[in-house]
């Protein structure tokens, strides 16, 4: 029987917030349960077991992102849109570190299909209409742009940039406008 307080959308929420703490790979029903001062039995009814929670932290986690990244790029188009859709994930990534790795976290093909992912790569396409990319150029584009956002703000939350100079606002700066320069100049030929 479920314990009166505990729903699921709780759960989720305070796991993502768990997460954003302690870590998204430190993040368990158990821990859950202590925070919330239960057995973790109690859980089960909520969650079948951890994978469920983090798929659940993943799905809230890409849903948030989403929601930020349609807000900031609504109305924009080029350079100005890639600039707003790279900042929202850099903040999301230093505000919301465990969240930002949850939104990683590998779905099963038909959980992944109806999820807010597919909201981030319809965004991603649409910011490079903007740079007259056809296929396959598109899909390449789509996956560099991941690989430098997620790549970037990881090595930042690490702390791989706060021992030199310039400042990491300052290269990410100069990385924005190179990846538009590379996408206005995209090679087509194979």
């Amino acid at each position: 029987m479920a314990r009166v307080g505990l729903t699921t959308e709780g759960l989720v929420r305070a796991g993502a917030e768990t997460a954003d703490e302690i870590g998204f790979e430190r993040t368990t029903p158990a821990e859950l349960a202590r925070r919330f001062g239960v057995r973790t039995a109690s859980l089960y009814s909520h969650v079948k077991n951890a994978h469920d929670l983090k798929t659940g932290i993943a799905l809230y986690a890409l849903e948030e992102l989403a929601d930020r990244v349609s807000e900031a790029v609504a109305g924009r188009a080029g350079k100005d849109a890639l600039i707003a859709f790279a900042d929202v994930y850099r903040e999301y990534a230093l505000e919301h570190p465990g969240r930002f790795a949850a939104s990683r976290f590998p779905l099963d093909a038909q959980t992944a299909a109806s999820s807010a992912g597919v909201r981030h790569a319809q965004m991603s396409r649409a910011i490079l209409r903007g740079y007259d990319l056809a296929e396959p150029h598109q899909t390449h584009a789509v996956r560099l742009l991941g690989s430098v956002f997620s790549g970037y703000v990881g090595l930042e939350s690490a702390g791989a940039f706060s021992h030199s100079a310039p400042d990491p606002q300052e290269s990410w700066t100069e990385i924005l406008n190179a990846l538009d320069a590379l996408l206005r100049t995209w090679p087509t030929r194979s």
